[in-house]
């Protein structure tokens, strides 16, 4: 399922305009967003937990030169789905 097919979904199920469910979608994406770059996570109970992880630094291979190269260390999102989800997926 892609964007337009999730919006799709939302306006039918929720009774709402394809526009107004796009703009929910987009809000709710934004939230998100801005949550995670404070370094919070968000909990939405039995679905799952948006948070950031860190990845530490490593020695990686170029695949073309076959040269070692140092990748950074970063931040990387994360979701943990919560027991109503695992459940609805067995």
């Amino acid at each position: 399922m892609n964007k337009t097919e999730l919006i799709d979904y939302i306006a039918g199920s929720a009774d709402i305009t394809k526009a107004s469910a796009a703009r929910a979608l987009d809000a709710f994406m934004e939230a998100v967003t801005t949550s995670l770059q404070k370094n919070d996570s968000v909990t939405l109970v039995g679905f799952g937990t948006f948070s950031v992880g860190d990845r530490a630094a490593r020695t990686g291979i170029d695949p073309r030169t076959k040269e070692a190269i140092e990748i950074k260390a970063a931040k990387v999102p994360k979701f943990k789905a919560g027991k109503a989800l695992k459940d609805a997926v067995n």
